[in-house]
C-alpha cells in the first residue's frame, strides 16, 4: 500500500493536471481521461457513463452498507477579474493557483488519494465507492445523479466540497420559480384597473413577508428572494404580463414538493419550478461520521450553499479542504497544506468511523 505522503504527492499532481485541463460542465470529457488514468495507474478497475468516473473498494461485498466518496471534476468559467492564467497551475508561497483549484479540485484529489488509501483493505466494514461527477455547476442530467442508478442503496456520503474541513451537517436545498402574474393589455393613456405590474405588488410582497414555521436549529429559517422582475417593451402600454423569478433556499424541515404546495395556495399567479430535486440535505450530529470528525477538534455547520448533496437521499456530510469563500473568485487558490491536512483528515475521520 502506498504511504500517505506518496499519496498526497500524486493527488497534487494530479490537480495540477485537472487545472491545466478545461473542463467546463458538459465539457469534462478530458479531465475525465485524467481520473481514468488515476485509477488505471493505481491498479484500479472503474466505470464511466459520460464525464462520471466511479470505481468500488477491491473487497466489495454487497451484505455490508455502502459509503459514497463523491467530489466533481467541472469548473465554472473564469471569473473576468482574473490576472492569472486560469488554467496554468502556479504554485507561489504555500498557494495552488488555478481554476477549479478550490472549488473542487482540492477535495476531488483528496478523496481520490482517501479511497486508493482504503482500496485494498479487506476487513472495511463498510463499502466504498468513489465518484469523480461532471456539472455539478450546472445541476445538469448527467452528473452525479445520473449515476445514482447504477450504484447500491447507500447509507450515508462524504460529499468534497470547500470547508476549510469543518463539518457541514446541513445544506439548504434550492427551489427556483418563475411566477407570471397576469393583466389587462391596454393603452396607458386609458384607465386599467388590471395592470398586471400592479397586480404584481402584493405577490412581491407576499414573497417578502411570508415565513415558513417550521425553523431548522442548523440551516435557520426558509428564506424567498425576488430576484428577477420584467415586464413591457414600450413605455405608452400597459402589459398583459408581469414576470418574476423566485429565488428559496429551503432548509431540512421542508422538502421542495411542501415549499411549491404553500406558495400555490397563497400566491394568485402562474408558478412554474425550474426544477424540484435540489432538496435540502443532512445528517444526524449523532451520526458516526460526525462523532469521528468532532472528536479531532472539527466544528460543525450548516452550509447555505448547493452542491451535489441535494441529489442524494442518504445521510450526507459536506467536508473538505479550501475555503467556500474562494470559489468561483478570480484567481482561485487552495493552500498545499489544505490539501495535505485534508487527506490525513478524511483518513483518519474514515479510520475511527470504522472503528465504531
Amino acid at each position: 500500500m502506498k504511504s500517505i505522503e506518496t499519496l498526497t504527492q500524486e493527488a497534487i499532481a494530479l490537480l495540477k493536471a485537472l487545472i491545466e485541463t478545461p473542463s467546463f460542465s458538459s465539457e469534462e470529457d478530458q479531465t475525465a481521461l485524467l481520473i481514468e488514468n488515476w485509477f488505471t495507474q493505481n491498479n484500479i478497475p472503474f466505470k464511466r457513463e459520460n464525464n462520471n468516473v466511479w470505481a468500488f473498494n477491491n473487497y466489495f461485498d454487497k451484505n455490508k452498507p455502502t459509503l459514497l466518496l463523491n467530489s466533481h471534476h467541472d469548473t465554472v468559467k473564469p471569473n473576468q477579474g482574473y490576472t492569472n492564467d486560469p488554467f496554468e497551475a502556479i504554485v507561489d508561497d504555500g498557494k495552488l493557483y488555478g481554476l477549479g483549484s478550490n472549488d473542487a479540485g482540492g477535495c476531488l484529489v483528496s478523496l481520490l488519494a482517501t479511497f486508493v488509501y482504503f482500496y485494498s483493505n479487506e476487513n472495511l466494514p463498510y463499502n466504498l465507492v468513489m465518484v469523480a461527477s461532471a456539472e455539478e455547476e450546472s445541476s445538469g442530467k448527467n452528473g452525479l445523479n445520473s449515476v445514482l442508478k447504477h450504484l447500491p442503496e447507500l447509507e450515508c456520503a462524504i460529499v468534497g466540497e470547500p470547508t476549510l474541513m469543518q463539518l457541514a451537517v446541513a445544506e439548504k436545498g434550492l427551489l427556483v420559480l418563475d411566477v407570471i402574474i397576469k393583466g389587462t393589455a391596454s393603452h396607458a393613456a386609458h384607465n386599467n384597473p388590471d395592470n398586471p405590474i400592479y397586480n404584481a405588488i402584493p405577490v412581491i410582497e407576499w414573497f417578502k413577508n411570508f415565513q415558513f414555521e417550521r425553523i431548522s436549529e442548523v440551516l435557520g429559517p426558509v428564506k424567498m428572494t425576488v430576484t428577477q422582475l420584467s415586464a413591457g417593451k414600450q413605455h405608452n402600454v400597459v402589459p398583459a404580463e408581469c414576470h418574476l423569478v423566485i429565488d428559496i433556499r429551503v432548509n431540512d424541515c421542508y422538502n421542495n414538493k411542501e415549499i411549491l404546495e404553500t406558495v400555490r395556495q397563497h400566491v394568485n399567479a402562474e408558478i412554474n419550478p425550474r426544477s424540484m430535486h435540489l432538496n435540502a440535505s443532512s445528517i444526524p450530529v449523532s451520526h458516526g461520521l460526525v462523532q469521528a470528525g468532532i472528536a479531532l477538534g472539527r466544528t460543525t455547520y450548516g452550509s447555505p450553499t448547493l452542491s451535489d448533496q441535494s441529489v442524494l437521499s442518504c445521510k450526507s456530510l459536506k467536508l473538505g479542504p479550501g475555503e467556500t469563500l474562494r470559489s468561483h473568485s478570480a484567481n482561485e487558490f487552495i493552500f498545499i497544506n489544505e490539501i495535505e491536512e485534508g487527506i490525513q483528515l478524511y483518513i483518519k475521520i474514515l479510520t475511527d468511523f470504522f472503528k465504531q
